[in-house]
């Protein structure tokens, strides 16, 4: 096991120096998160002006739950939809620039930009998919507090992991959402132990990268009672780091799917990525 995570914590490391090696990648994190940010605010503001999310769920707790009411579900519906829509698109431009930085290219955003608008089928198909399981497992969560959360919970997982190379499989092979997620299952298979663990050598760099900046943040708290304006400039300096680490972190996520995918199904190291980290991940355990 600690053979497994230590091959993950190796493939964080190689995904980190694709990063640095083509920086601009970082941008497509930002612009996905700018982009779910507006989703959020459109949807917003007109169901609360027009208090049609209040009605829903007056409605909803007439009948005893909110996710029995059809306008309600309707809107969760499309809000998941265009989420996971701006979430994969940006995710695939990424995933494509990645690529071409392993064989030597330098991406440019045009790039990126291009090839996921080429697979605009594919991204919209599985949005479609991850909507409508994003809305079952919420409504398997409303029928019970305690064991619809735990059920939907587990299920949740499963499907997070199931679907962990669905974005790779799209860029590279084009496939449909169906097949895409069959693809991603079966090279999770072979790959169950470094693919997450990975994902957790990712999740280490960033908790140890974010502790100066949530440092910086209890400090300005601190500060902002006997300065005033220098600690909040402190705090402010303190979410900007956690930001900037929380796009790395997406990045390199999404370069160490990619490099995954494209040694399992070509047999060479992608560049940048060392051939015995990417030989374990498909060593039977």
């Amino acid at each position: 096991m600690f053979e497994r995570l230590s091959n993950g914590y190796a493939l964080a490391k190689q995904s980190l120096g694709v990063l640095q090696r083509d920086k601009q990648l970082i941008i497509f994190p930002l612009l996905s998160g700018i982009s779910c940010m507006l989703v959020m605010i459109s949807f917003a503001i007109p169901l609360v002006m027009t208090g049609a999310v209040e009605n829903a769920i007056e409605q909803g707790q007439e009948a005893g739950d909110p996710m029995q009411n059809p306008l309600y579900l309707a809107v969760l519906f499309a809000f998941y939809f265009v989420n996971y829509f701006v979430i994969v698109f940006f995710n695939s431009a990424l995933i494509a620039c990645a690529v071409k930085s392993f064989y030597g290219e330098r991406p440019t955003l045009s790039d990126g930009i291009s090839a996921a608008m080429s697979r605009l089928p594919q991204i919209a198909g599985w949005a479609l998919l991850s909507a409508t399981v994003g809305v079952i497992l919420r409504v398997i969560e409303s029928r019970s507090e305690k064991v619809g959360a735990i059920v939907s919970g587990l299920l949740g997982m499963a499907w997070a992991a199931a679907s962990f190379f669905v974005v790779p499989v799209l860029v590279i092979e084009k496939a449909g959402p169906f097949e895409a997620l069959k693809r991603s299952a079966t090279i999770l298979k072979s790959t169950w132990g470094e693919s997450l663990g990975a994902k957790g050598g990712i999740g280490f760099f960033g908790f140890l990268a974010s502790l100066p900046c949530i440092a910086l943040i209890v400090g300005g708290g601190f500060l902002t009672a006997s300065i005033g304006a220098a600690g909040i400039a402190v705090i402010v300096l303190g979410v900007i780091g956690l930001l900037l680490v929380s796009l790395i972190s997406s990045a390199m996520s999404a370069i160490v799917q990619a490099a995954i995918y494209m040694y399992g199904s070509s047999g060479d190291a992608p560049g940048g990525f060392e051939a015995n980290n990417l030989r374990g991940v498909f060593a039977k355990a």
